[in-house]
């Protein structure tokens, strides 16, 4: 009777969670939005953007874009960023003043440096989809 050898390879169960899960999932997320909102309409180099938007709007899109885009099970029902900014003629120091405002806070909400490491990327990741459009 012969018999043939078996190769078992442990089998890696540590997934690496999502970024989405990684920040405290959709409640934390919504603070996250809540703090980014804050920091823009006190932020002089942009809250003019923001004196006709709704900020009830605003905060769900950004919400729901970083649930989805950070590896959530929410869908993101807002305009694509190149339709959403086009004619707004973003320019580079806005964008900038925005990505500070976002890594604002993020530190305030206590976000770890890997995760907004990571956040940052994903936001320049964008900007050719908002400045100067």
């Amino acid at each position: 009777m012969e018999t043939e050898a078996v190769i078992v390879s442990p089998k890696s169960t540590d997934v690496e969670p999502s970024l989405y899960e990684r920040l405290g999932r959709r409640p934390r997320i919504e603070e996250i939005a809540e703090a980014i909102w804050n920091n823009h309409i006190t932020n002089p180099l942009i809250k003019q953007r923001y004196v006709n938007s709704d900020p009830v709007k605003v905060k769900l899109m950004v919400t729901e874009m970083c649930c989805a885009g950070f590896g959530g099970p929410e869908a993101y029902t807002g305009k694509d960023m190149k339709t959403a900014h086009t004619g707004m003629n973003i320019n580079e120091i806005e964008f900038v003043a925005v990505c500070d405002d976002v890594l604002d806070a993020l530190e305030k909400c206590n976000v770890g440096k890997r995760e907004r490491d990571e956040i940052l990327a994903i936001l320049y990741s964008l900007k050719a989809d908002i400045v100067h459009l």
